[in-house]
């Protein structure tokens, strides 16, 4: 390993440094170019033994036109941080892809072990270059989902999505079956929550004429219908117990037989299996099936709720504005305050939630440019997730931010304590005066204060309380 080359393929001179650096101790020789053509006219004479590249360079695009034989590992460094990136990155067969900014620390590791095996040649059915398939998101929580999905796309293995309900699980499913080897089949749902018990295996695996009450002909279940793609069991962990024995069988046998039926038909589907609960407290608690429970949890992905990755907020939105105006809504755009309110609120409904807020905001709002009281009266109205954040939470978040950035602030003149009670002091005195309509002593009685003293602090603060 300490005779090996390492190619690096990095316009920006600053990170070609100190990856140089970090990694000069990893190889014996290191050679970084700042172009493709500059990495051809290297290819042309040389075999590296792993090379490292950026995507966005100068004259072109790093993934797309690099060519090395299928031993040799790559790996893909971009700030263009989204699923089509990392399937692209996937499907030139790369060792790994790791999204900008990396940590040091984990990029060494992936080429020390990328240059002690040969990467494996890519798939002969690699999935062709994507778009983000509704995913959304740069944040470091959604690198990780989508690097997952990536590494998914050349296998048939069995997955479990997890994550709190509207944080985009079936989306994340049609994602990993549209990357996938079987991205030309079927994409089959069902929600495990909906269907009544004594239906579930009947919804499954179908069933015969006259199998039961009812039955006046043949029905093909899921299994028959995903033949060839994915099923998706959403909400697996609503799952009846008899229903998970029948299940595990076939997931054991790949066969199955239709209710009323002997034949034994081939379960020829890739199953991706999404829950909302604890699945290893439903374990313990005997509610669901251990043995079931390993086979569909092969590759876990769990998806970040929307509070771990609110810097995504303004893109989402951005999406569903747009997502919003090819289903002939209106067009909408945000005022500062209002995205400003949008990114603090909590989500309890998460992805969905925006969405859906999103949404009614663009039916709702009277005007082209959405408003923080746009905002408050759509939730309040509508009361998903337990209604609007409490004005305390919001007053809460706003002087932690704003406390925040006085506290980066080196150069600032370190009152910050009187800064914020003027700040405070002035909105609050301005909101009850114009409630009272300039009534002095009735906006002291409401505020609790004596009227000499409003009248002082009115007069620090430059408020005319006639025209508060």
């Amino acid at each position: 390993m300490s005779k090996a080359t390492i190619l690096l393929v990095e316009d920006d001179p600053a990170i070609a440094m100190i990856i140089r650096e970090t990694l000069v101790g990893e190889c014996g020789r290191f050679v970084s170019v700042a172009s493709i053509a500059e990495r051809n006219a290297w290819l042309a004479d040389n075999r590296p033994d792993l090379v490292i590249t950026d995507v966005v360079l100068p004259d072109g695009d790093g993934i797309d036109s690099l060519r090395v034989d299928a031993i040799t590992p790559v790996i893909v460094l971009s700030a263009q941080n989204t699923l089509d990136t990392a399937v692209r990155a996937t499907g030139i067969g790369s060792y790994d892809y790791l999204p900008k900014p990396f940590d040091l620390d984990e990029l060494t590791a992936s080429v020390r072990a990328a240059l002690q095996r040969k990467a494996e040649p890519a798939a002969r059915d690699a999935p062709a270059p994507a778009d983000s398939h509704g995913l959304v998101g740069r944040a470091p929580a959604m690198q990780a989902v989508y690097r997952t999905i990536a590494r998914l796309a050349s296998n048939d293995l069995a997955v479990l999505i997890l994550g709190e309900s509207g944080t985009g699980k079936e989306v994340v499913a049609r994602a990993i079956h549209a990357t996938g080897l079987r991205r030309n089949g079927p994409f089959v749902a069902i929600n495990m929550a909906a269907i009544p018990r004594e239906l579930i295996e009947a919804e499954l695996f179908g069933h015969e004429k006259g199998a039961f009450t009812g039955a006046h002909s043949r029905n093909a279940g899921r299994f028959e219908q995903a033949a060839g793609g994915t099923l998706f069991l959403d909400e697996i962990g609503d799952m009846p117990l008899e229903a998970q024995t029948r299940l595990l069988r076939v997931l054991q046998s790949n066969e199955y037989s239709t209710v009323g039926g002997s034949q034994a038909l081939r379960a020829d589907v890739r199953v991706i299996a999404a829950t909302h609960r604890d699945m290893r407290t439903l374990v313990a608690d005997g509610r669901f099936r251990e043995d079931l429970f390993y086979r569909l949890n092969v590759i876990p992905v769990t998806l970040p709720p929307l509070r771990d990755r609110r810097s995504d907020i303004a893109a989402l939105v951005r999406h569903f504005v747009e997502a919003g105006r090819s289903s002939g809504l209106p067009d909408r755009q945000f005022a500062p305050a209002a995205m400003q309110w949008l990114e603090r609120y909590d989500w309890p409904g998460n992805v969905r939630e925006l969405g859906n807020v999103v949404q009614r905001l663009a039916v709702l709002s009277r005007d082209v440019v959405v408003t923080v009281r746009d905002v408050e009266a759509v939730l309040h109205e509508s009361g998903e997730g337990g209604g609007a954040v409490e004005p305390a939470a919001l007053i809460a978040r706003a002087v932690d931010d704003w406390a925040r950035e006085r506290m980066a602030d080196t150069a600032g003149d370190g009152d910050i304590h009187g800064r914020l009670e003027a700040i405070v002091e002035a909105a609050l005195f301005r909101r009850v005066l114009r409630d009272v309509r300039g009534n002095q002593l009735e906006a002291a009685r409401r505020l609790g204060i004596n009227r000499n003293t409003l009248r002082k602090r009115l007069g620090q603060l430059d408020i005319d309380p006639a025209q508060p």
